[in-house]
């Protein structure tokens, strides 16, 4: 059964799930924003997504470029939630997912890291 949880609520739990991730790690993110969208585009099944161009793909001609763009979408990780914790959980968990993306993590190291 789906958790019901205001967009507001949603948006303070990917705050605190951004709080958990250490200092050090935020002040290595360039150029992305993190943005919670309601769902995601029709016929995708996903709970979040990163569009850009990941640290490790930069090279010297990297410059004047719109901000990368870490998607968290809230129906499909409510409808895939029981219980308000689950949802904090599932939010920190995407969260970390994303953010290891604009890292250059694949998903089969995060995976093989326990992460996916």
């Amino acid at each position: 059964m789906a958790v019901e949880m205001g967009r507001e609520r949603f948006e303070e739990l990917v705050g605190e799930a951004l709080d958990e991730v250490p200092e050090e790690l935020l002040a290595l993110m360039n150029n992305v924003v993190i943005l919670v969208e309601d769902d995601p585009p029709p016929g995708e099944d996903l709970l979040g997504l990163y569009e850009g161009h990941a640290l490790t793909d930069r090279g010297w001609d990297y410059a004047g470029v719109l901000p990368d763009r870490i998607l968290i979408y809230r129906n499909p990780i409510l409808r895939i939630c029981d219980t308000d914790e689950d949802v904090i959980d599932e939010v920190a968990v995407t969260v970390v997912h994303e953010i290891a993306h604009h890292f250059g993590i694949d998903d089969a190291r995060l995976h093989e890291l326990g992460w996916g």
